[in-house]
């Protein structure tokens, strides 16, 4: 017998017959008359305790005036015999446990196999217009390993809401606006006239110059105490122009020497101004490019750069959208002056003060552009998500009260991520603000692999701290998470290969789909898998869609890493009991090897599907 359990049809089912069993034992006299909206259906984490279990018992107890097993115990009794249940039973304080019958539970090979990359998929979001802001670095040097999770955990959880039913829209907040932009413009300057004085005084050319700038910022960077300033003059100098306030790294140098190629010595006699103003525009149309290349080859491509300078070119009658959310809150009685300063009224909506949003020096806060920026957001989605680190907790409040007085409450939620510990073989990778120390997050990628990286950002909760050991991310056996996860599924597609009789050449022309469907054919009885292993690896796969679900609904995606760990196991304890394909020393039944082949595609599409959720690919060999 075939049974339909496509999508959510057995948790209809269940629910059908728990309501329908309450229905007859309150007819009947056995219970008396409740509703109860929730039936508490869910996956029970042990197997022995059924492949669903509902807590509806302990839940109507104040309402029904009885104990929970005799709610239970009711409801049994008056549970209808159907087919794709083996048994019904009770637990502990008054669990009702359901055990699906072998046939039912191993219809999900065929589910699967049948829905392909549609498995899991849900209305669950409902359409909701959602948007998920990530990132968003000042476009003032390049990204590091810290904004590299919040790529990995943005971009993983816009894929998850798109597949539990979000319309998803993803956006980049370029932070161009702000003082930030000119101390990056005048740290390139100050490079830039480096560069030509000592081209001009030790009479070299300028790769040579370009080479002891980058010597002298080393020998700074190993002076940890400072004890020999005569080995780095120049970035002391370099420091000392800048008041202490500058951007140091390597990418500075970089910057003025690509302004030396193009234009020589012209910008030496400009006014400092002028050099700062048009190297900073430059140079941010350079990080720009380069951090939009980054996040490409991270796979965490965007719908929106939105530009903060945006939000103060005024429209035609002169107002930029800063102002006319100044005026709009204003309007609402919410903006009052002391001190010559703007204050919004933040403490009516639950923050601990007033805060400024434009200063006694006639100064814009930074809060003043969000502001704006978020009454931009809602004009154009129904819901925000921004993802911060844990540093700006402080700011959580007042981004929230301007969202409630702007009409849009319960609308605006934030997550805090902790920070990347990188290390090199247990050891910490030293990392300092003030030199300007630090891997990139492109060379990351470059050494590590972009599926390692994804991976590794994604295997904890974004409150925990991650300790990223370079070396044991790059190692390529079973110790490393992904490699063991990406390893399952290119042992079936080799299985599957060796079924079909193809090559992997053969098999990279076809698709894995079409190699499937060449060693499985048309039918297959799923009836013949009855090995525990196979039961755990149908009850594994089944559990996909509901984790989808529960990943949207928590903002955790990075349960799919646990999941797709566990469903390796689980194929990897099949495999070892599980005899698959047929061979001259040990012959086996054909239809037997078809269905366990089915259950093989199976696990391979859903391993796949997973990957893909968090953006790691799924390699065919290895």
């Amino acid at each position: 017998m075939r049974f339909d359990i496509q999508g959510d049809f057995m948790r209809e089912k269940i629910e059908q017959l728990v309501r329908k069993a309450l229905a007859d034992a309150q007819a009947q006299g056995d219970l008396p008359q409740f509703e109860v909206e929730d039936l508490g259906l869910e996956r029970p984490a042990d197997a022995s305790n059924g492949d669903w279990t509902s807590t509806v018992a302990m839940r109507s107890a104040r309402l029904a005036h009885k104990s929970p097993r005799d709610i239970a115990a009711a409801l049994v009794a008056h549970m209808s015999d159907v087919p794709e249940i083996e048994r019904v039973e009770i637990a502990g304080p008054g669990f009702v446990n359901f055990y699906l019958s072998t046939a039912a539970g191993n219809e999900i090979f065929r589910t699967i196999r049948e829905q392909g990359a549609d498995f899991g998929k849900s209305d669950f979001g409902k359409g909701t217009k959602i948007q998920v802001e990530y990132i968003s670095a000042n476009p003032v040097g390049p990204l590091h390993v810290g904004h590299g999770r919040w790529a990995a955990l943005g971009d993983s959880l816009c894929r998850v809401f798109e597949h539990a039913g979000y319309d998803v829209e993803r956006e980049y907040y370029i932070n161009d606006h702000g003082s930030q932009m000119d101390v990056f413009g005048s740290s390139i300057s100050k490079r830039y006239l480096q560069l030509n004085e000592i081209m001009a005084q030790k009479n070299v050319e300028l790769q040579e110059a370009y080479q002891m700038l980058l010597d002298d910022r080393e020998a700074f960077i190993e002076d940890e105490d400072d004890s020999r300033p005569e080995t780095h003059p120049y970035m002391d100098a370099f420091n000392e122009s800048l008041g202490g306030n500058a951007y140091g790294g390597d990418y500075i140098i970089d910057l003025a020497k690509r302004f030396c190629e193009e234009n020589g010595d012209a910008w030496v006699s400009a006014s400092e101004d002028d050099r700062m103003a048009d190297f900073r525009e430059r140079g941010y149309k350079l990080m720009l490019e380069s951090i939009k290349a980054t996040c490409h080859n991270a796979r965490s491509d965007f719908d929106v750069w939105f530009s903060e300078r945006s939000l103060y070119v005024p429209d035609e009658n002169g107002k930029s959208a800063v102002d006319r959310a100044l005026e709009t809150l204003d309007g609402m009685g919410y903006l009052y002056h002391e001190d010559g300063a703007l204050f919004f009224r933040s403490t009516k909506f639950g923050d601990d003060k007033d805060r400024v949003l434009i200063k006694s020096n006639g100064e814009y806060t930074y809060f003043a552009s969000d502001v704006a920026y978020h009454w931009n957001k809602f004009q154009r989605v129904d819901h925000v998500i921004d993802i911060w680190g844990a540093d700006h907790h402080g700011y959580i409040q007042r981004v929230d009260s301007v969202c409630t007085a702007l009409g849009f409450p319960g609308q605006f939620e934030v997550l805090l991520g902790q920070f990347v510990n990188l290390l090199r073989n247990g050891t910490p990778v030293k990392m300092s603000k003030r030199k300007g120390t630090g891997i990139p997050f492109d060379e990351l990628l470059g050494e590590v692999s972009v599926d390692a990286t994804r991976y590794t950002l994604m295997s904890k909760s974004s409150n925990q701290m991650i300790d990223f050991d370079i070396e044991q991310v790059k190692r390529q056996d079973s110790s490393n998470p992904v490699y063991y996860v990406q390893y399952a599924h290119a042992r079936i597609c080799s299985i599957l290969r060796r079924g079909a009789g193809v090559s992997i050449e053969e098999a990279q022309e076809l698709g894995m789909d079409e190699v499937a469907s060449r060693a499985i054919g048309d039918s297959y009885d799923l009836s013949l898998l009855s090995e525990n292993v196979e039961q755990a690896l149908s009850r594994k796969l089944s559990e996909f869609p509901t984790l989808v679900e529960n990943c949207a609904r928590d903002r955790a995606p990075f349960r799919i890493t646990h999941y797709v760990e566990e469903l390796a196991s689980d194929f990897h304890g099949f495999y070892t009991v599980c005899q698959v394909l047929p061979s001259e020393s040990r012959p086996l039944d054909e239809d037997l090897s078809r269905a366990r082949l089915a259950a093989c595609d199976a696990t391979r599409r859903v391993l796949a599907l997973a990957l893909n959720l968090i953006g790691v690919s799924a390699p065919q060999s290895m």
